[in-house]
């Protein structure tokens, strides 16, 4: 148990370099990032930071609750020209209703009658609404995002122009509202990157496995999406975001991955149920996929963030040293890094033995019901499941 306890805590070291190598490159990004250009006279759309005409591109799938937050913050955005083309992913809620509701011309609404053969519904709506752009960059959100103030468009653009533009894609971690249970699950989106990806060699390497895109938001442009044709290249995958970075960083573009949480707010679930759900479609594929990765992965994950529990509570009775608790500390300290960036309750990092355990009993279940082919969303199945 002591060499297990030191083997723990030599993986642990290294995320922590990973974690304190983030930290410092968001808080760099966030320096040098451009302010939005001055509001024109008379309250008239300027042109954008790079000098282009803006599409913000938005899926949405039974999301009029979400759309009711996000539709005010997006409309109210100054200081850069652009149009918002909304896809309803054949929609079962009113978020048509929401849509008509808005009589703003730059609002686009298309009314979807969802995914043909061979095509997941996501992929497929951000294709349609890529048809219907007008501008030559392209910003791709979430329904349950919320822009931050009336610049914040402008700016997420400056930072995409300021890293080249063409051939260059921009994405990153948005701030995560989520509260009560949910967070718990929440916070392992932030942690998952922050711990284990090191950001700044993403533009740096050619490595498709070091790449990232966050499908909540993103931002590319038109020519380049138009030659590489990235939804058409993903169209069956559900983590099309997962596969996009790969397949962007394979045709060449170079991707950026920076702290977006002043220009952009995410709220992703209303209940742990609901983020079990959501998580569970996701786990085992985020986890490899196939038997054989997951159970690499699974146990490499148990390892880092499962087993210090075990550890401390051998040490409490006695099985081990005492120091044999100190995996735990710092699986505690890390958790707690990344949710003070994230800006989560200190409950949540204070549960964090908690929140680790149950990423691995969400990966198993998500195993066992993509075994059973009983994985749905939003009244779907997903991945070739047959829902039940």
């Amino acid at each position: 148990m002591t060499a297990l306890a030191a083997v723990v805590l030599a993986l642990h070291a290294g995320v922590f370099l990973v974690l304190g190598v983030n930290l410092v490159a968001f808080a760099r990004g966030r320096s040098r990032a451009l302010p939005a250009p001055p509001e024109p006279e008379g309250g008239a759309a300027a042109p954008s930071p790079a000098g282009v005409a803006v599409s913000v591109l938005v899926p949405a799938r039974n999301e009029e609750d979400n759309l009711r937050r996000l539709l005010p913050t997006l409309l109210a955005q100054t200081g850069v020209a652009f149009e918002a083309v909304v896809v309803d992913d054949a929609s079962e809620d009113g978020t048509w209703a929401v849509l008509q509701a808005h009589a703003d011309p730059r609002l686009v609404p298309v009314r979807g009658s969802g995914p043909p053969a061979g095509w997941v519904g996501k992929p497929h709506a951000l294709y349609q609404a890529a048809r219907r752009a007008t501008g030559r960059v392209l910003v791709f959100l979430d329904a349950d995002a919320e822009l931050r103030d009336e610049r914040a468009l402008a700016r997420l653009v400056g930072r995409w122009a300021r890293h080249g533009g063409a051939g260059t894609a921009l994405s990153g971690l948005p701030r995560y509202l989520d509260r009560g249970p949910a967070a718990l699950l929440t916070s392992l989106v932030p942690f998952a990157i922050l711990a284990a990806l090191p950001t700044p060699l993403v533009p740096r390497t050619k490595s498709p496995g070091l790449s990232a895109v966050n499908g909540q938001v993103w931002v590319l442009g038109a020519d380049d999406y138009r030659r590489l044709r990235p939804h058409e290249a993903v169209r069956d995958e559900v983590l099309e975001d997962v596969m996009i970075g790969r397949y962007l960083k394979r045709s060449g573009v170079r991707l950026w991955v920076e702290d977006l949480s002043g220009e952009l707010a995410v709220r992703m679930y209303r209940s742990f149920g609901e983020a079990w759900a959501g998580f569970r479609k996701n786990a085992y594929l985020l986890a490899g996929g196939r038997p054989a990765p997951f159970a690499a992965f699974f146990a490499l994950y148990t390892l880092v963030w499962v087993v210090p529990s075990a550890l401390a509570l051998g040490g409490a009775a006695g099985l081990a040293p005492p120091w044999a608790a100190a995996p735990l500390v710092t699986l505690v300290a890390v958790k707690l890094g990344v949710d003070r960036w994230g800006r989560f309750p200190l409950w949540v990092s204070a549960l964090a033995p908690v929140t680790l355990a149950l990423g691995a009993a969400l990966q198993l279940d998500s195993a066992w019901a993509h075994a059973r082919g009983r994985v749905a969303w939003k009244g779907r199945a997903v991945g070739g499941a047959e829902e039940g």
